[in-house]
């Protein structure tokens, strides 16, 4: 969902791609030499519609910002992209212009193409103050991409604890899954933020929810060996859980290669014979399972996994 600010300058004028310069460099006198010469307007833009205001709201300066604002810049101007002036400040966790932006009229309410908004945008570079001020500016808490990854889903996959408690106690849904059935819960573990899956837990996520695939949060940890996740996980609830199609976490830390996770695994009571509800081995870990057989078969000191 990265928007970059890129300039063309494709049918600009010389003074326009001054302006654009002195937008991204933060040069205000500049700036304002060239708008206050009466041959340049304050929302010209490149042949994509990127403005002189989304420029400097990129690049973070308040001065130029500002300048462009009183000099008449349209706020909610969107590019083809669909990016304004806030979603760009929001991204680079620009607090002062974001905060600058709504006191002349900026709107929470314009998305990218890939429906992404100012507060996903903030949420997923973990821009807490950003996010905040967008909350208390009416920012919708349920805003979602267009795969339906939430705000909350986004600041899951990248570890933002706080930017979570934020958004939980604004009313976001802790269970809320992207299209495809992955819930952030399911995210986190992949991702190994075990700090973040217990927030989560805490506050109401189903640890054995599955999506379409039919794999879990458990399962996923296991597989990537993010032990953390999994104590934290088995803290919650014990019990280990099955796929629907028989398969369980300790399947999935073998056909991950991961030793001690498998030790982990087998700690917490897990069954190493591996059966599925017909008593067979799922196909897909036949080879990982005849592994464990061995390592068990053999007497393997457990505590060298």
């Amino acid at each position: 969902m990265d928007e970059v600010c890129r300039m063309s300058f494709k049918k600009e004028t010389p003074l326009a791609n001054a302006v654009f310069w002195a937008a991204r460099r933060g040069n205000l006198a500049l700036l304002q030499l060239l708008l206050n010469s009466g041959r340049v307007d304050a929302d010209c833009r490149d042949s994509g519609g990127t403005t002189a205001l989304m420029v400097a709201s990129y690049s973070g300066h308040f001065e130029c910002v500002k300048e462009l604002i009183m000099q008449g810049a349209d706020i909610n101007y969107q590019r083809e992209t669909g990016s304004t002036a806030l979603f760009f400040a929001a991204q680079h966790g620009h607090n002062d212009i974001v905060k600058l932006l709504f006191e002349f009229g900026a709107s929470t309410e314009f998305q990218t193409r890939d429906g992404g908004t100012a507060l996903t945008a903030a949420a997923q570079h973990g821009h807490c103050a950003v996010v905040e001020t967008l909350l208390r500016n009416g920012a919708n808490v349920h805003d979602q991409l267009n795969d339906g990854a939430s705000a909350l889903f986004l600041a899951a996959q990248e570890g933002h604890v706080t930017i979570i408690r934020q958004l939980l106690s604004s009313g976001a849904k802790v269970n809320q899954p992207r299209d495809d059935g992955t819930a952030p819960l399911w995210m986190a573990s992949q991702m190994g933020h075990s700090n973040v899956v217990k927030v989560l837990l805490l506050r109401g996520a189903d640890r054995d929810a599955d999506r379409q695939d039919g794999t879990t949060a458990l399962f996923k940890a296991a597989f990537k060996g993010h032990n953390d996740v999994i104590e934290e996980l088995l803290k919650f609830a014990p019990s280990l859980g099955l796929l629907k199609n028989g398969s369980t976490a300790l399947h999935a830390a073998v056909m991950g290669g991961n030793h001690k996770t498998v030790l982990l695994l087998l700690r917490a009571n897990a069954d190493p014979t591996l059966p599925n509800k017909n008593n067979e081995l799922p196909a897909d870990v036949t080879k990982s399972d005849c592994i464990l057989r061995c390592l068990l078969q053999n007497t393997v000191n457990t505590h060298s996994l």
